[in-house]
């Protein structure tokens, strides 16, 4: 019975464990990886978000969600009222302002 449990341990004494330095190691490199593929890029998009928004002015010409394109009439704090044509205006929320159109491209349209 004392052989086999002399085996046992000889067994166990082969296979090493890896050590505590490489398994830290392996999670900086998975939470750098995280970093520079998903973190950075969503917070930089959230970034350029926040300054168009806040860039908004009467007369800019705007994008919203659904595709909808208008002018900025009045902006009413975290609101803007949008003329999507002649007598047909819409409030709308300013963060859901897709992007700013150049001057002028609504009347190219």
């Amino acid at each position: 019975m004392s052989l086999f449990i002399s085996t046992a341990h000889a067994a166990g004494e082969a296979a090493q464990q890896p050590s505590l330095i490489a398994n830290l190691g392996m999670i900086a490199v998975f939470v750098a990886i995280f970093y520079f593929l998903i973190w950075r890029p969503q917070s930089k998009r959230a970034k350029e978000h926040r300054a168009l928004v806040e860039s908004l002015g009467v007369g800019s010409e705007v994008v919203f969600a659904g595709g909808l394109m208008g002018k900025v009439l009045k902006i009413e704090g975290d609101f803007a009222v949008i003329e999507l044509s002649r007598g047909v205006e819409v409030k709308i929320q300013r963060a859901s302002v897709i992007s700013v159109l150049p001057e002028g491209t609504l009347n190219n349209l």
